[in-house]
């Protein structure tokens, strides 16, 4: 893994950092150069393992524990921020805030209990919301904010309703935060990603469901987890200094056609 250093200097926060395409999110800012915070909720080991592959690769990272979509979960974030970037000797500044952890729940409106419904919207909607407002103190001027949103927000997928409204919710969220961050010099966009291979979707399993996957793009293969790292990594860039409130297609053309 090359250094670019394009981002060196620079402290970066990434939910849900440790597995999937959030993974694939905190090695790229590593590579970059950015010191990166690999926030867990529940999977220490999987942190772990992330942060030793970055720093494997001449990276820096640490790993940040919060649970989210509990009560409290943006104050519990940012407190284990700040604990672990003192122990650094660091002063708790951010530079870039990737809120990427998120819940899905693949079921019809009918099969959505309430529970469903508040715990997706706790987890992909309420936790970036507050961790956005505790953290603008933390965020300096000039910086960052990528939402992970979905590419399910531009096409009718009745499967996971619930989880697309999280998402189309978060879209929101980046218009707003970019009108209100621009006069600090900060950009706010969402990229959304399409059908990406990663470790915590089983239904890839599935031939049959893999095969309509990869058809829908217009690529004819499913997303990998570093082709939505290299796009957060251009939006982290002083390269996309004049990009802000964008929702970013990085779903390889899904259902461009019928």
């Amino acid at each position: 893994m090359s250094t670019t250093a394009r981002l060196a200097g620079k402290t970066a926060l990434v939910t849900g950092g440790s597995r999937g395409i959030g993974r694939a999110i905190s090695r790229r800012l590593a590579q970059d150069g950015a010191l990166v915070a690999v926030h867990y909720g529940h999977d220490a080991s999987a942190a772990e393992r992330t942060v030793k592959e970055i720093e494997a690769d001449g990276g820096r990272a640490v790993a940040v524990h919060a649970e989210l979509g509990v009560p409290g979960d943006a104050d519990t974030l940012w407190s284990a921020f700040d604990r672990v970037l003192s122990d650094r000797g660091l002063d708790g500044g951010l530079d870039i805030l990737v809120n990427n952890a998120g819940i899905t729940v693949p079921r019809r409106i009918a099969d959505v209990t309430e529970a469903d419904y508040d715990r997706v919207f706790a987890i992909n909607t309420k936790a970036p919301f507050f961790i956005v407002q505790r953290g603008l103190d933390r965020l300096r001027d000039g910086g960052r904010i990528i939402n992970i949103s979905s590419v399910a927000t531009r096409v009718a997928f009745p499967a996971i309703v619930s989880y697309t409204m999280t998402k189309a919710a978060l879209d929101y969220l980046t218009l707003a935060l970019a009108q209100e961050l621009g006069p600090r010099g900060i950009t706010v966009n969402a990229v959304a990603p399409g059908y990406t291979e990663t470790e915590i979707n089983p239904t890839l399993a599935v031939p049959e469901i893999r095969r309509r996957y990869s058809e829908a793009s217009a690529f004819s293969r499913l997303g990998q987890p570093v082709d939505i790292a290299d796009v957060v990594s251009f939006v982290a860039s002083d390269d996309a200094r004049w990009v802000t409130g964008q929702w970013i297609d990085a779903s390889g053309g899904a259902h461009l056609g019928v």
